[in-house]
């Protein structure tokens, strides 16, 4: 995962682009890997860990709506959690992970695996990508950490 941030860290900077994180379940892996490494303050802007549907409210303005009729674990979450992040700091991009890393919390319709990420960059829309990594829980939230890292790598690319 250090070869992925560091990559990320290098790209950030080329760009000039601060990053901010929103993470349910990840709970701050991405964060913590991000600012694990010195100098991170040059390409780290915030990072929200919005656990509970309240805080996915209250900190990030997911609305009541989504949550309602798509439910935390969704694409739509997924975006609103990254547009929320970007409305919330001075970033540039952000990038937000919500899923079902289980043991339990799993159903027919959504499975324990289930990951949601979007990628919001200023002045474009989101991207949002749905995976379905299996393991214990432990790797399902490893898959998630290093697929958005990944994603945000791409992203900063592209830009």
């Amino acid at each position: 995962m250090d070869n992925l941030v560091n990559e990320l860290s290098s790209a950030l900077l080329e760009k000039g682009m601060l990053l901010a994180t929103a993470e349910s379940c990840t709970g701050g892996m991405i964060s913590s890997a991000i600012t694990s490494c010195a100098g991170s303050s040059a390409i780290f802007e915030r990072g929200f860990v919005t656990y509970s549907d309240n805080a996915k409210r209250e900190l990030l303005g997911v609305s009541e709506n989504i949550l309602r009729h798509y439910g935390a674990v969704s694409a739509g979450c997924a975006v609103a959690m990254a547009l929320g992040a970007l409305d919330k700091s001075n970033a540039d991009i952000s990038v937000s992970v919500t899923g079902i890393a289980g043991p339990d919390g799993g159903t027919d319709e959504k499975s324990v695996g289930l990951v949601y990420i979007a990628i919001a960059i200023l002045g474009k829309e989101p991207e949002e990508y749905e995976f379905n990594f299996s393991g214990d829980r432990k790797e399902v939230r490893r898959q998630a950490c290093e697929t958005a890292l990944k994603l945000l790598i791409d992203a900063v690319s592209s830009v």
